[in-house]
């Protein structure tokens, strides 16, 4: 069975119920999100699943399905503030959602089989979806064995500031043993370095994994977290700004021993519009990119 691209898409609608204007970054309009889901294509993926809000389900489906379901089954959940387990309503007065572990929940209903998780604004490369959906072909029938993309951290900068990355530990065997939220990380002089919580400035090595959001499940991991949700939910009712985030639940998973992540190394350069000013940059080394062979000048 192939694997299946889950694409947390809910971020996507601007606060007035209509979509955000896709920003056209390759030669002929492609939008960041074409590039993955060409890459998942060819990497051996068979199912798309979109999670979004409701609001601006037509507009989705109309502006950006449309252009994927010759090519692959599409499918779309929705992301909901309300839709919380039996028992829970949500606070007065909250306006943000849930969190990036709470959109994957919502796919539970029409993910039976092994997935990865991606964010539908970064570009992650085509090595990257080739590496994740190898190692998600081979994952059909286990539990509780995951895996992660680790992104080299120098292949993941900004040139126009610094950025914040989940900087990823692991044991002797390539497993994931816990990941840090690291801010500050900029390239000085040659080194890769962050402040660290003490004032202190730590180098990382070139090569160091970080987390770019790029996860790969196996469907007994909406299982633990709709479990682990109830407990947030408990512990963070009263706060309007909580989130129910993937590391979270990871963390708890390989902590308790329950579960363990592989961290897949990738040579793909991650790139992203972390700051308008990076836009003109995207649209450069994707012009490359096409230039090289890598992909075809248009799309789909």
């Amino acid at each position: 069975m192939k694997p299946t691209l889950f694409v947390l898409a809910a971020g996507m609608g601007s606060r007035y119920g209509g979509l955000k204007q896709l920003d056209g970054l390759g030669p002929n309009g492609e939008t960041i999100m074409d590039y993955s889901i060409f890459d998942a294509i060819r990497g051996g993926f068979g199912k798309l699943v979109f999670v979004i809000r409701k609001s601006f389900e037509k507009d989705f489906r109309e502006k950006i399905i449309s252009k994927y379901e010759n090519h692959i089954p599409v499918e779309v959940v929705f992301q909901d503030l309300n839709d919380l387990p039996e028992g829970f309503t949500c606070p007065e007065g909250r306006e943000k959602p849930w969190g990036t572990n709470h959109a994957v929940l919502m796919g539970k209903k029409v993910i039976n089989e092994p997935f990865a998780v991606i964010n539908a604004d970064d570009f992650y490369g085509r090595d990257s979806f080739a590496v994740l959906g190898k190692q998600l072909s081979e994952m059909n029938g286990k539990k509780n064995d995951y895996c992660m993309v680790g992104y080299r951290v120098g292949n993941t900068l900004s040139e126009s500031g610094s950025v914040a990355r989940g900087v990823c530990a692991t044991n002797e065997e390539g497993y994931l043993t816990g990941v840090v939220e690291r801010t500050a990380i900029e390239r000085i002089d040659g080194d890769i370095q962050f402040v660290d919580e003490n004032g202190k400035k730590v180098v990382l090595e070139e090569n160091t994994p970080v987390s770019m959001n790029m996860w790969g499940f196996t469907p007994d991991y909406f299982e633990y977290s709709e479990e682990f949700f109830k407990e947030f939910l408990k512990a963070n009712m009263g706060n309007l700004k909580s989130e129910y985030f993937i590391p979270l639940m990871v963390n708890k998973l390989i902590t308790e021993g329950t579960a363990r992540v592989k961290v897949l190394d990738t040579t793909s350069k991650w790139f992203g519009v972390t700051y308008a000013a990076d836009r003109q940059g995207v649209v450069d080394k994707i012009q490359a990119l096409v230039d090289a062979g890598e992909y075809p000048s248009k799309l789909f």
